[in-house]
C-alpha cells in the first residue's frame, strides 16, 4: 500500500508525479528480510499523549503525519508528495496543529475523534501501509467524498491521456525477492483485475526502458527521492499518472498466498499500487483495495465497488 506509497502507501502514498530522468533506478542493497527494528514502533511509546504535553519522541510523530499528508510539508523543490525531510526534528510539543492532524487521521480511519494518541489510533498508525500519502497538498483527503463516495484522486486528478488506453509494463533490475516468473504471473493477474472494470489493456514488454509502467523491488534509497524504511513500515509506493513507477520494499517479508501472519501478500499490494498508477488515491472504505493499510497474512486481491466506481469516475468509463 507511496510518497508519492499502504505504505504509501502510498496512498489522500498520495504520491504525486516526480520529475525524474528517464532512466532505471540504481541497483539496491542486498535484501535483508529479518530486521528487528520496525519503522513505526516508536508510536507505541507515545500512547496517551495529548495537547499541552511535551514528550520526547513527538517530533517523530510529526514526521509521520507530515509524510502521509496530515501536516504541511516544508520542502519547496520536490513535487513528489511522499518525499520526507526531517522538519521540526527538535519539536516534541503536542500543540493544536498536532491535535488537529490526529483528528483528521482519526476521521479517515473511522476512529474516535479525540485528538489524543489513544491506543486505537496508535495501533492503526503502526500498521504497515502504502507509502502514498492520504492527503495531497491539503486538497485531497480520504474524507473528500464522504456522503457521496469514498474513493479519491490525486491532486488535480492526473490521469493517462484519452489516446493512451493500452499500457505496457516491464520489470526493473533490482533486488530479486521472489521468482521472476512468479512475479510476472502475479502482476498479470493484478492488471487483469483493473482491465476487467476499465477501458485499459495491459501488456508486459521486455524493454523496460520504453514501458509505460516500470516495476521492481528496492531497498532504502533507490533513486526516486522516496527511500524505503525497512521491514514493517511502508510496503510499496507508486506514482500518479503518467510517471509509471511502482516499487516494492525488498526488505519486507513477501509471500505468495501467505500462510503465516508474518508475510505480506504480493498480489494484494500489487493490485493496490496499480490503482495509484492509474490515478486513484486512497479510499476511506476499509473493504476497498485502495484502503491504505493491510495486515500481514491477509489476502485482498478483488476490487471493491468503491474501487470500481472510482476508476470509472476518473475516466468517465461506463463499462
Amino acid at each position: 500500500m507511496a510518497s508519492k506509497g499502504w505504505v504509501l502507501l502510498p496512498l489522500t502514498l498520495f504520491l504525486f508525479p516526480l520529475l525524474i530522468e528517464s532512466r532505471s533506478p540504481p541497483s539496491s542493497p542486498p535484501h535483508h528480510p529479518h530486521k528487528h527494528h520496525q519503522p513505526f514502533e516508536f508510536i507505541k511509546n507515545l500512547e496517551g499523549c495529548h495537547k499541552g504535553e511535551t514528550v520526547k519522541g513527538l517530533h517523530k510523530l510529526r514526521q509521520y503525519l507530515e509524510k502521509f499528508g496530515y501536516l504541511p510539508r516544508h520542502s519547496t523543490n520536490i513535487t513528489n508528495t511522499n518525499s520526507h525531510k526531517n522538519v521540526g526534528a527538535d519539536n516534541d510539543s503536542f500543540d493544536e496543529q498536532l491535535e488537529l492532524a490526529i483528528k483528521s487521521y482519526q476521521l479517515n480511519y473511522h476512529l474516535n475523534v479525540t485528538g489524543e494518541l489513544d491506543v486505537a489510533t496508535a495501533e492503526q498508525m503502526m500498521k504497515p501501509r502504502c507509502g502514498v500519502a492520504d492527503i495531497i497538498n491539503g486538497k485531497s483527503s480520504m474524507q473528500s467524498g464522504k456522503g457521496r463516495h469514498l474513493y479519491t484522486f490525486f491532486d488535480n486528478s492526473p490521469k493517462w491521456p484519452s489516446s493512451k488506453t493500452h499500457l505496457t509494463y516491464g520489470f526493473l533490475p533490482g533486488v530479486q525477492v521472489i521468482n521472476p516468473q512468479n512475479l510476472k504471473s502475479i502482476c498479470r493477474s493484478a492488471f487483469d483485475k483493473w482491465r476487467a472494470v476499465s477501458h485499459f489493456t495491459f501488456e508486459e514488454i521486455q524493454n523496460v526502458g520504453s514501458a509505460d509502467i516500470k516495476i521492481g523491488f528496492f531497498s532504502r534509497g533507490h533513486g526516486d527521492d522516496v527511500p524505503f524504511d525497512g521491514a514493517g513500515g511502508v510496503l510499496a509506493h507508486a506514482f500518479a499518472p503518467t510517471i509509471g513507477l511502482f516499487h516494492y520494499d525488498a526488505e519486507e517479508n513477501w509471500a505468495i498466498n501467505p500462510s503465516t501472519a508474518s508475510a505480506f501478500d504480493v498480489e494484494s499490494v500489487t493490485v493496490h499500487e496499480i490503482g495509484h498508477l492509474l490515478g486513484l488515491g486512497h479510499s476511506e472504505d476499509q473493504n476497498a483495495i485502495m484502503f491504505p493499510s493491510i495486515a500481514a497474512g491477509t489476502m485482498k486481491v478483488n476490487l471493491g465497488q468503491d474501487d470500481i466506481n472510482g476508476i470509472r469516475a476518473l475516466y468517465s468509463s461506463r463499462r
